[in-house]
């Protein structure tokens, strides 16, 4: 079906940050809709396009391969393209809606906002109105949530209904409190990476499972 697929009543799920094979099996047993590969080496979990490329085959037919770039120049970028197979791109650095698209080329890409107090969410959505989704993560020093949760109440009701097909929640979530993240918000899908981690960098399958379920148990209790 894949991350983007809208259902009021089935939050799609996105694992981000996978390494290995052990990483991509056990995300794809637990029921996943997508997972990410990391293209920024400043990251911990960063990987190369063939370490990606390798990892790829390894998931069935509608789970999507979320590219991750932060800041990577055309050269870089067409390299991840012409060696993996992306089916959605999240650009996740200071990339202009211009440059998103430019790079994109066509391919179906979601745009990062660092939410912190007071960011401006219609003037995001209006400034990034082409992105096939928003993934709302929280304001850190540097790139990425960093595992921290930011105040899910701060999201303005009504722009969270109007853009919920578009809609796709991060930072800091895990099994404790990804249910309360989707009663409250309602988004077209979740997305986590630390908080499926034992080590930093370092996933575990027993985690991802717990997470997908929590997930499914919490669209069984939010009818909409």
């Amino acid at each position: 079906m894949g991350l983007l697929t809208y259902s009021p009543n089935r939050t799609r799920v996105k694992i981000c940050g996978l390494k290995t094979p052990v990483d991509i099996d056990a995300a794809v047993a637990a029921g996943v809709d997508a997972v990410g590969f990391v293209f920024y080496p400043s990251s911990v979990r960063a990987v190369t396009p063939n370490i990606a490329a390798a990892l790829i085959p390894r998931l069935p037919t509608g789970v999507d391969a979320v590219g991750l770039v932060v800041n990577a120049s055309r050269d870089q970028f067409e390299a991840i393209r012409a060696t993996c197979s992306i089916t959605l791109w999240q650009f996740h650095g200071d990339e202009t809606p211009a440059q998103c698209e430019e790079l994109a080329a066509g391919d179906p890409w979601m745009r990062a906002a660092r939410v912190g107090k007071d960011f401006a969410f219609d003037d995001f959505s209006l400034q990034y109105g082409h992105a096939d989704a928003f993934l709302l993560d929280a304001l850190v020093e540097g790139y990425g949530g960093g595992g921290v949760p930011f105040d899910w109440q701060g999201i303005p009701q009504t722009w969270a209904k109007e853009n919920a097909p578009r809609v796709v929640l991060s930072g800091g979530l895990n099994a404790h409190n990804v249910g309360e993240a989707i009663s409250r918000l309602h988004p077209c899908a979740v997305d986590v990476s630390s908080g499926v981690e034992i080590t930093r960098g370092v996933k575990d399958p027993a985690l991802m499972s717990q997470f997908v379920e929590a997930v499914r148990a919490a669209d069984a209790k939010t009818p909409i």
